[in-house]
């Protein structure tokens, strides 16, 4: 094959596999609302993997605080082999499900572990989801390779038929591809139900950066109807809050009374606004 050749192959091989993981759009709802119902009431998130499953976790995990605003705490990953495993594989260590069935143990009833593991047999991610279960806490599995028995790993199994990789056994081609997309949904999801978004605007967004400052200037004057200056002065104003911002600019109120407006309506925007 030409290099040309190689390259459509496998793009088109990633496409099918996101179709893929579109037919466990349900199960992904289902485990959206228990990470959303955990948080929520103050739990904990645990994404636990292997090699690029687990990396692919600890992305997903870190993520979530500077998009919607989640505290480090309430969502963390874990990967066998421990952080040094992020940056340089260490390939026997998924081969120690106690040490996954110690990190699932450090959760507590009400926490939510999802074990990732690409081809459903991974020891770590295993003994992880077993750790988890005997302590209460709720569990799903997000796989790639649909096999008998595995409703029982689980409360929620995301099993996604991804098919043969391009180059056999090279999971992290296309099952990366669809786990990343899962996932992409599952949080996103989750943060939706918590009132992390309003319409398409990421309203819980941490101006940490000039890029991100940026952005919540232009979130909080496309929400609250308003230029960009007056939206830098709103943000200002509301100690780089933007559903603060946009409660004081939508309803003239000053910054005390939008978060006060906020906190009775549990941090949902549309709420917040509606109690006018």
């Amino acid at each position: 094959m030409t290099t040309a050749q190689v390259v459509r192959l496998v793009l088109d091989e990633d496409r099918r596999a996101v179709a893929a993981a579109l037919q466990q759009s349900r199960e992904v709802a289902r485990a959206a609302r228990l990470a959303a119902d955990a948080i929520g009431r103050g739990g904990l998130v645990v994404f636990a993997g292997a090699g690029t499953s687990g990396r692919l976790g600890v992305l997903e995990a870190v993520e979530c605080p500077p998009t919607f605003n989640t505290s480090p705490r309430s969502i963390r990953g874990v990967m066998s082999g421990g952080p040094p495993a992020v940056f340089r594989s260490r390939e026997g260590a998924e081969d120690r499900d106690d040490r996954g069935r110690r990190e699932g143990a450090r959760l507590r009833r009400g926490d939510v572990l999802v074990g990732i593991s690409a081809s459903s047999v991974t020891p770590f991610v295993r003994g992880a989801l077993e750790g988890a279960r005997a302590k209460g806490a709720r569990t799903v599995l997000v796989t790639c390779a649909p096999r008998p028995g595995l409703r029982a790993a689980a409360d929620v199994v995301i099993a996604v038929r991804t098919g043969p990789e391009v180059l056999t056994g090279s999971t992290r081609l296309k099952a990366g591809s669809a786990t990343k997309a899962v996932l992409n949904a599952l949080t996103t999801a989750a943060m939706v139900r918590l009132g992390k978004a309003y319409e398409n605007l990421m309203v819980d967004v941490q101006p940490s950066n000039t890029k991100l400052r940026d952005r919540a200037v232009r979130i909080v004057g496309a929400a609250a109807g308003v230029r960009d200056a007056e939206a830098a002065r709103l943000l200002a104003a509301a100690g780089d809050r933007p559903k603060t911002a946009i409660v004081m600019g939508r309803l003239g109120v000053t910054a005390r009374e939008a978060r006060a407006r906020l906190t009775r309506a549990g941090g949902h925007l549309r709420r917040a606004l509606a109690r006018a």
